[in-house]
């Protein structure tokens, strides 16, 4: 009794560490739908311009999941997480100098090396929550982070753009009725600047946050030698000698890349969308939180639904009709409506990591560790496909633009969910 107590408590403790960090995750990452509007005015640019800011910080999981892996091989995972924490704390503070130059290459310097630190976090934490108990109920511990990760990403936005925009409609008129060159660089400089304390308050917490994870009692999991058990019961491993003799992980990545991109459409994009659709920036400043919302009720909703009344391929496969849906609405709704059909897609989107990433690397052995960081890679959706859809607003209008960019991806997560997820 006193040994099934003590695994419990020791359970719970893990939980509640992976837990923090998914809270960082999504602190981190969802501050870029403030950023996107904000960098636009202080840095003078263009909607294509803006959506670099996306581009950075998401490209950097495809140059640094496979690395990731191999770092993870030599510090653990522990001091593997501290890293990343640490990598991220200097990410936030190159925002300082590019904030006092009003440099948007800087400024995306920054966002590339906090997705650095991000990408190493993610590479370790995925895996780990995977394998901490049994793989039919890793979706319903994922979603259990994931309402971590989005009780931050709630709560970011509104924190930063209470900063960084406030007063945005009237600042934004000033600078544009500025007719001297000197007071509207006053003006431009001054808002730049007020990025500069909540980032170094960032730096300080993800340093201290670095510090207590080397210093906790967190314990390491072989993954090679869990998930070698698991390739033995399964059969799937035996035989193989590439991670890429897996179809359902090829295909799983595949489904990462353009879910993150969907994902990053409905959270981050969502301002740009209302803006083009007559929202004031007082207004669309508050949208990505309106999609990180609907996005927490469809974690409580897996969390209560997976695997006891619906299998994780099923929500999945639900998800992407729902997707589907909402997708079409937008193209023929408008105003209001059309920014709530948006800011739903989060609850479609909610179960799609928590379901594909267990699925993709499930019975895979030995190459666990890589296969994670291979799907960690597929991150890089949210990079590309946001940028195709400031290609597209350009010459097609931002409502076809969104439907071309955002219905392909619900719809072969939909095909994932029905096939190709099954392990061959």
């Amino acid at each position: 009794m006193q040994n099934s107590t003590a695994r419990n408590s020791n359970y719970l403790y893990q939980i509640s560490i992976i837990g923090l960090l998914f809270f960082i995750f999504g602190f981190v990452t969802w501050l870029n739908g403030t950023l996107i509007p904000f960098l636009k005015l202080a840095c003078e640019l263009d909607t294509l311009q803006a959506l670099f800011v996306t581009f950075a910080f998401y490209i950097s999981y495809f140059f640094l999941a496979i690395p990731s892996s191999q770092i993870l091989k030599n510090t653990g995972f522990k001091n593997g997480m501290a890293l990343g924490l640490l990598v991220m704390a200097v990410g936030c503070l190159i925002f300082i100098p590019a904030a006092n130059m009003r440099a948007f290459p800087l400024f995306l310097t920054g966002l590339f090396v906090q997705g650095m630190g991000l990408a190493l976090l993610q590479t370790a934490s995925n895996p780990y929550i995977s394998i901490i108990g049994p793989i039919e109920s890793a979706a319903q511990r994922i979603s259990i982070m994931g309402i971590c990760n989005k009780v931050a990403g709630i709560l970011s936005p509104l924190i930063l753009s209470s900063i960084v925009l406030k007063n945005a409609n009237a600042i934004e008129a000033q600078i544009n009725e500025a007719t001297d060159a000197a007071v509207k660089t006053g003006l431009l400089d001054q808002l730049a600047g007020r990025v500069v304390m909540p980032y170094i308050i960032m730096a300080i917490v993800l340093a201290a946050l670095a510090m207590m994870i080397r210093r906790s009692s967190l314990p390491e999991i072989d993954t090679a030698a869990e998930s070698s058990a698991e390739g033995a019961v399964s059969g799937l491993a035996a035989g193989r000698t590439s991670v890429w003799q897996f179809p359902h992980l090829v295909l799983g990545a595949v489904a990462i890349f353009v879910y993150v991109g969907a994902e990053v459409m409905a959270g981050d994009v969502i301002g740009i969308y209302g803006k083009s659709l007559g929202f004031s920036l007082d207004q669309t400043k508050y949208f990505t939180t309106f999609t990180l919302a609907s996005m927490l009720l469809g974690y409580v909703l897996s969390i209560a639904l997976i695997p006891k009344y619906v299998s994780q391929q099923n929500f999945l496969k639900y998800s992407a009709m729902l997707g589907i849906v909402l997708t079409l609405l937008t193209y023929v709704a408008t105003g209001s409506t059309a920014v709530m059909c948006v800011a739903l897609l989060g609850l479609a989107n909610a179960v799609m990591w928590p379901a594909i990433f267990p699925l993709a690397i499930n019975g895979l052995g030995k190459f666990t560790q890589i296969g994670s960081a291979i799907l960690v890679m597929g991150i890089a959706g949210g990079a590309l496909i946001p940028q195709l859809y400031g290609l597209l607003d350009k010459s097609l209008g931002h409502q076809l633009a969104f439907l071309i960019c955002m219905l392909p991806c619900y719809l072969y997560i939909l095909y994932y969910a029905a096939l190709g997820y099954k392990p061959r």
